[in-house]
């Protein structure tokens, strides 16, 4: 994925304050100089309008099936709607999601770091 320049160099993060890999991320992006505003979907909540957007760029994908939350959840709940399951445990989402100017990008990967860190 080819990503554009953010003119004013900040993006936004969104995660949970207790996640190490989007402290991490927030830690390493700022170290490089760019501006962080970092969004606890669990403490702010996200609009639904975000997480459409957040499953359109990345489908299935949003959903982290290696979370103690999904393995927590009965057969029949994993089934259902994506949007659904996240807006009903943000802690289901894989973090972080990463706005770049409209740009999105998901986890903290060597891809990730690698696009957004230079």
């Amino acid at each position: 994925m080819s990503v554009i320049p953010n003119k004013e160099n900040s993006m936004e993060l969104y995660g949970l304050k207790t996640c190490d890999t989007c402290r991490k991320a927030v830690k390493d992006l700022e170290n490089a100089g760019k501006s962080v505003r970092f969004v606890d979907i669990r403490a702010e909540g996200l609009p639904r309008t975000e997480l459409m957007r957040f499953h359109a760029a990345f489908g299935d994908a949003l959903v982290n099936r290696r979370s103690t939350t999904w393995r927590g959840l009965a057969q029949d709940r994993r089934a259902g709607d994506p949007v659904a399951l996240i807006a009903a445990h943000p802690a289901l989402m894989k973090r972080p999601v990463i706005d770049d100017g409209g740009v999105l990008h998901l986890g903290w990967g060597q891809d990730v770091r690698a696009a957004l860190l230079g």
